[in-house]
């Protein structure tokens, strides 16, 4: 059945594990694994028509209008022509369809590209091309430089040194940096040899496809011994081989099984709180579309009863007809005249409307990050108008509110701080451009951009003083960074988290040069000496156990073992004898976290040989393990990490991206609430709280909570929210408030003053127990703003759920890397930051821009005016489209209920296809109450957002009212206007038609006016599409009603001169004049009255701009955000796990480099390290990051603080 694009084949069972066995495709085809071919495709020429139209006709709207269409079609119901329904039901299927058809075409395209791509492959003991399709798992095939992998393969052997190949993974996480893998000693002796290739036979067993891009684990068996298998030596479908001449690899996974195409589920789709209502309110108007057709279908049978024997002489029923059954035809016919209640061009022009508003995010050039050339992007085209009605933000902070880039600050060797400048008298001096910096003229090898004050340090160094030595020697050993020496002397570091680059660079200033690696060893140049250790293991970092350890054999033969990692982590491993250095330490530490600095402990022991090796067997049955790999070698990991000897504490810096306190001070004044959820420790992070106006001095009190079991974290939470509202309730739910699921809200508290909270990661996990969210969430929400540190990815989002599921308001997650997916997705906007941590975050994401100050623009200015022109948009829409409806109802009453049309039929079809669509979209894309610069001046305008005021059930009602006594006025002013009357030469102007051309114009003229009030903002555009609307309404009027028409097709056309008889007399014109007045008088008297007694937010700041004739008065000059409090201490590490066993397998190895055997004087250009306030910075980018780019339009932030005026 794939011929029709239709996967109804049996459904296989679940595999459980993977079986096969290289160059033997008959085995293979016995478990029936996918091929390599793909389909992304949804349709063909065949299935096409059938499944586009079933998929349009899921949509209710769709169906409901297919429903009146087929009555429309039965003589007896319908009162219309079919045209009036199929006109615009084929338009929206076919603008659908074309585009559908169009996405479907180009996804066949791509397939065609894909699966017809060549690579070589080995079959029948001979290097054959085949097309990428008809690769089998279980086959060899061989790739060439730049060549894209073809399936999930495990690497054989390449033609780099140590079969070691390079591939960049841009295609599965946005990444350009390029990775390295490295095969097996034992495969990689085979060569390019395809004789060897072809006797190979290994047996593979691995797990089954997933979706897991970080995680492999299987195993090979060949010539009687099993070799383990992970992520390093697998290529992955999607990846792209560079700088790598050759390499063979054995397919393991093809086609749809790959983890490329295991990734390309569905995304979460998501919807905003105004399409949730829209089902609501759509509900109801069919529920009164059927009261409104009930009480017409009731009163035609009450007419047929009294009246219609009165007209059977002339007009006599059909054989059986009765009253009731006319009742029944009655009703179903004035379900088709009155179903412009819910008019199928509103679903079009919403998205029309968000697609435009989504382009001005994309083209705004004040959202444009010139330093990195990056543009906003407006990632999904249907939560625009979400974006105005946030209440709460989530945000990662390292690369989110910090720029990433690390600069080595400070440190504490054996208990002596260095990094403070000190005068004659001791006393610290603030360090400025001006301050002397320090000569590493007798380092050849030291990056030049590397700054550093305290003289002391250096002095240290010099004098070889033993701590100091190894305290370098360690940062120079324990890490993961490749070092790649194009030139002699020219040093480029590729580090896989800006930490541990700026650390080495450290070392490397210093006297103790990380020069170059191999799998088994790292060559470093101490004080001008080349030594080379042997690299024998690295103990690699993860989440759990936040530390890393190298184990090396120095030249002379001496065993230790290096690590660096959290405090808390490496405290608990230390040596009984350390204990007083570790109190010093600590000293020194909550000083450099009271600065806001992020620090690491370095620690090391020294070996014996025959433990070790008695260790290293252990560690490699381990190793080889299939099941709990991991727990065992942890175990192993935690046995040979402990008795450590303290060395000392380094601290770097993080500095707060451009505008971001700021930025938080307008988001708190808009009354939204920012919550930071950080890896980092709960004293760095604080410190960081209150550098960028997160949590303030001024603030009542700050609650910490650190419990250690479920009662403590209770209790503190309870006594947190009693200090806040003393007397608060024990209960806050609302019960007459319930969500769809049975949820309780929970009622929103005012705290008396402003408070802050700051929570634990391990109390965290207490407060999202079932038994202790509520009070937790109920403690937080009361505070200006909470802080969660050392929270792990999951429970990001356990956060934002828990808030969304307890609270009925929108929230927004922001961050920039890939701990911060699972909050994007779970939040109802993601927000990306595409920083120095990868795509993954942007791939995730609704939203993406550079800078987190942008925010503020993305919500206060774009964020409002989407929610308002939409708000507009639906009232207005409702508003027309339910006068226009209501005219049929009330002229059922004067036609015998017999469901004649109040309009003609040409009229119905073009309303709002024609005379309305345009006037509507102009207001809706460019509409805005105030200009971005009042719009931060004045943050409160976004809070009837919030709220949502602008639209909800009240609004809706509201506008249903004004639709009815609207309908009123223009069917009764018009009817007893022409009742009776004759025109200038004394004939008859009272007839059907002209009634008919009467009320239409001024119905038309009546909602282009209400429009024109709706309208605070006045384009070219907006007045074309208006007064546009109005000449086209009369030039097609005069144009149908024409003789010409009339003698060409008689039947279509019946209202022949109606026009030109009707609109020549005065009278006609004073009724338009009149009912257009009456109908808009009770709006302009009502909102006048209404700004006169209650005005809002929106009518004092738009006041305010016609008083100011939207000229800004000088903006405040920017106050300079001192640090108050060094009260609190921080510890971070940024790493990820795998790299390790990457640098001991030698993938991090490039070609031979040119080396020095010393200090010789040779050029120190370095790439890829700049400069920030004190030290070096570090960019894994490898741009200068203190380089201001050319033609860079600077954003004045000053422009968005606030004016405080009394007059609001």
């Amino acid at each position: 059945m794939s011929f029709f694009g239709l996967d109804c084949v049996r459904k296989k069972e679940k595999e459980l594990e993977r079986k096969l066995r290289a160059n033997d495709r008959e085995y293979n085809l016995s478990f029936k694994y996918a091929t390599n071919a793909i389909k992304t495709s949804k349709y063909n020429v065949f299935t096409f028509l059938p499944l586009n139209l079933f998929e349009q006709f899921q949509r209710i709207a769709n169906a409901y209008f297919l429903f009146l269409l087929v009555l429309q079609v039965i003589p007896q119901i319908s009162s219309l022509s079919w045209f009036t329904t199929v006109v615009p039901l084929v338009l929206v299927l076919s603008v659908t369809a074309a585009k559908d058809a169009t996405d479907d075409i180009n996804r066949h395209k791509s397939d065609n590209h894909v699966n017809n791509r060549k690579v070589q492959v080995l079959i029948d003991r001979k290097l054959r091309s085949e097309k990428w399709m008809n690769v089998q798992v279980g086959d060899i095939i061989k790739l060439e430089n730049n060549q894209f992998v073809t399936a999930d393969i495990m690497l054989l052997s390449s033609s780099e040194p140590l079969n070691l190949v390079y591939i960049e993974t841009a295609e599965l996480d946005g990444e350009t940096n390029l990775k390295v893998r490295q095969a097996l000693p034992v495969t990689g002796d085979l060569g390019d040899d395809i004789e060897k290739l072809a006797d190979f036979n290994g047996e593979v067993r691995c797990e089954p496809p997933n979706n897991r891009l970080d995680r492999f684990t299987g195993t090979l068996t060949y010539a009687g011994q099993k070799y383990p298998l992970d992520n390093e030596k697998i290529l992955l479908r999607g990846c792209t081989l560079r700088n790598t001449e050759w390499c063979f690899g054995l397919v393991l996974f093809g086609g749809p099984e790959t983890k490329l195409m295991q990734n390309c589920g569905k995304t979460t789709f998501k919807r905003t709180s105004i399409d949730r209502l829209m089902n609501v309110l759509v509900l109801c108007i069919f529920v009164f579309l059927g009261f409104m057709c009930t009480v017409l279908a009731v009163g035609n049978s009450i007419w047929e009863n009294k009246e219609g024997s009165n007209f059977t002489v002339f007009l006599p029923r059909q054989d059986g007809n009765s009253a009731a059954f006319s009742a029944f035809l009655t009703f179903w016919s004035y379900v088709i005249i009155l179903n412009t209640v819910v008019p199928i061009s509103l679903y079009v022009s919403v998205e029309i409307i968000r697609l435009g508003n989504s382009f001005y995010i994309d083209w705004d050039r004040k959202m444009y990050y010139a330093r990195n050339d990056t543009p906003a992007e407006a990632r999904t085209t249907t939560l625009n108008e979400e974006l105005g009605q946030i209440k709460y933000v989530f945000s990662d902070k390292t690369g989110t509110l910090t720029q990433n880039i690390m600069t080595f600050n400070k440190c504490s060797i054996n208990g002596k701080c260095y990094g403070d400048v000190c005068d004659y008298t001791g006393q610290r001096l603030e360090i400025t451009e001006h301050t002397e910096r320090v000569d590493f003229s007798f380092n050849p090898l030291a990056d030049p951009r590397f700054i550093f004050h305290d003289h002391a340090l250096v002095e240290a160094v010099k004098l070889e003083n033993p701590e100091v030595h190894a305290f370098f020697r360690l940062l120079a050993l324990c890490h993961t960074v490749m070092a790649e020496e194009k030139k002699e002397g020219e040093l480029y570091y590729q580090a896989q988290s800006p930490d541990e680059g700026a650390l080495v660079t450290a070392a490397r200033n210093f006297g103790f040069v990380f020069r170059s690696r191999t799998p088994d060893s790292v060559s470093i140049v101490e004080m001008g000496q080349q030594r080379s250790y042997e690299l024998l293991a690295i103990l690699d970092f993860n989440n759990v156990r936040k530390r890393m350890s190298v184990i090396v054999r120095n030249p002379e033969g001496k065993l230790s073992l290096y690590c660096k990692g959290a405090d808390t982590i490496i405290y608990e491993r230390l040596h009984q004898s350390c204990s007083k250095l570790m109190d010093v330490t600590t000293e020194h530490l909550n000083e450099f976290a009271g600065e806001g600095l992020r620090t690491l402990v370095l620690a090391y022991k020294d070996l014996e040989e025959e433990y070790f090796n008695q260790w290293k067997q252990r560690h490699h049955e381990a190793s080889t393990e299939l099941d709990d790999r991991e727990g065992k070698l942890d175990e192993l990991y935690e046995e040979i990490e402990k008795d450590l000897l303290l060395l000392g504490a380094t601290a770097i810096e993080d500095k707060l991206q451009d505008g971001v306190p700021q930025t938080i001070e307008q988001l708190s004044k808009a009354d939204i609430k920012v919550w930071v959820l950080t890896g980092d420790k709960q004293e760095t992070a604080e410190n960081i709280g209150y550098s960028c106006n997160l949590l303030r001095e001024e603030m009542n009190e700050v609650f910490i909570i650190s419990g250690n079991s479920p009662e403590d974290v209770k209790e503190e939470l309870r006594h947190a929210r009693t200090a806040m509202k003393p007397d608060t309730a024990d209960t806050g739910l609302l019960p007459e408030r319930t969500l769809v699921k049975g949820v309780k809200v929970i009622a929103d508290e005012v705290a008396n003053g402003e408070y802050g909270l700051v929570i634990n990661g391990h109390s965290l996990a207490y407060a999202l127990e079932p038994s202790i969210e509520l009070e937790f969430l109920r403690t937080a929400c009361m505070c200006k703003s909470v802080m969660c540190c050392r929270v792990t990815p999951l429970q990001k989002a356990q956060v934002v759920e828990l808030v969304k599921k307890y609270k009925q308001v929108v929230t927004l997650a922001i961050g920039d890397g890939a701990n911060d997916v699972s909050m994007i997705k779970a939040a109802h906007i993601g927000v990306g930051i595409s920083g120095q941590e990868g795509m993954q975050a942007v791939l995730s994401s609704d939203f993406s821009f550079a800078q987190f100050r942008f925010l503020q623009r993305l919500l206060l200015v774009h964020g409002r005016w989407s929610y308002l022109r939409m708000c507009k948009f639906l009232r207005y829409f409702f508003y027309k489209n339910f006068t226009f409806t209501f005219v049929h109802f009330w002229y059922g009453f004067f036609c015998g209920f017999s469901a004649q049309t109040v309009y003609d039929e040409l009229f119905i079809t073009l309303y709002n296809l024609m005379y309305t669509a345009l006037p509507v979209l102009g207001m809706s894309l460019f509409d805005q109450d105030v200009n971005a610069e009042w719009s931060f001046q004045h943050p409160q305008l976004y809070i009837p957002g919030q709220l949502n005021l602008y639209f909800n059930k009240k609004a809706f009602f509201k506008c249903a009212l004004h639709s009815c006594y609207s309908s009123m006025v223009l069917f009764f002013i018009p009817y007893a206007a022409m009742q009776d009357t004759v025109r200038d030469d004394g004939k008859d102007v009272a007839d059907y038609q002209s009634f008919a051309l009467l009320t239409q114009t001024c119905l038309l003229f009546t909602v282009s006016i209400q429009l024109g009030m709706e309208m605070s903002y006045w384009t070219a555009v907006n007045t074309f599409f208006v007064l546009g609307s109005l000449a086209m309404y009369f030039a097609v009027t005069f144009t149908m009603y024409s003789n010409g028409l009339f003698l060409m097709l008689p039947s279509a056309f019946p209202f022949m001169g109606t026009a030109r008889n009707s609109l020549n007399q005065p009278n006609i014109w004073l009724t338009i004049l009149l009912t257009s007045i009456l109908c808009i008088l009770p709006v302009v008297t009502y909102r006048f009255l209404l700004i006169q007694i209650c005005p809002t937010i929106n009518d004092k700041v738009m006041f305010k701009v016609r008083q100011a004739k939207a000229t800004l008065p000088p903006p405040p000059r920017r106050a300079r955000i001192r640090r108050t409090s060094s009260r609190r201490s921080g510890y971070a590490f940024s790493h990820a796990q795998g790299y390790g066993e990457l640098v001991t397998s030698g993938r991090f190895l490039r070609r031979p480099a040119v080396r020095s055997s010393g200090f010789a004087n040779v050029g120190r250009t370095t790439t890829g390290f700049s400069p920030m306030g004190r030290s070096a910075g570090y960019s894994p980018t490898g741009r200068p990051q203190n380089v201001k780019a050319p033609d860079v339009e600077v954003t004045s932030l000053q422009m968005f603080r606030t004016i405080k005026d009394p007059a609001l």
